[in-house]
């Protein structure tokens, strides 16, 4: 068995197509947000993007800036070269950033995507 896609559901998915391709760099692979779906390149492991239907997001509230999504038990991690100027980047480009924490040689560092859906940045 093999981890080959990791998939992700939206209620707005331009805001989070637009992250992961401009904030994160991720590559579009196929699909697009008027579609309701994208399949992008995270470089071994592809993150898809499906957007949840109007009639259920609609009843979900998204904040601004977003809340953490703590009920989730799922966290994306994405290598990095340098996890401080990654971070940087990230948050000059909105996304909420906490600290970076050091253990046992790497560096790692938990941000949220425009929809509270915890990811992380690590050297690892």
């Amino acid at each position: 068995m093999r981890l080959t896609r990791i998939i992700l559901f939206a209620t707005d998915m331009p805001r989070m197509a637009a992250f992961y391709r401009e904030a994160l760099g991720l590559r579009l692979i196929e699909g697009s947000p008027e579609q309701g779906w994208v399949r992008l390149d995270a470089g071994g492991c592809e993150i898809a993007l499906h957007a949840i239907p109007e009639p259920i997001a609609a009843g979900i509230h998204i904040e601004t800036p977003p809340l953490p999504r703590a009920d989730s038990p799922i966290k994306v991690a994405l290598q990095v070269d340098d996890v401080d100027a990654a971070r940087a980047s990230l948050a000059e480009r909105g996304a909420i950033m906490y600290d970076v924490r050091r253990t046992d040689g790497a560096a790692l560092c938990d941000g949220l995507d425009p929809e509270g859906n915890v990811f992380q940045i690590t050297s690892r």
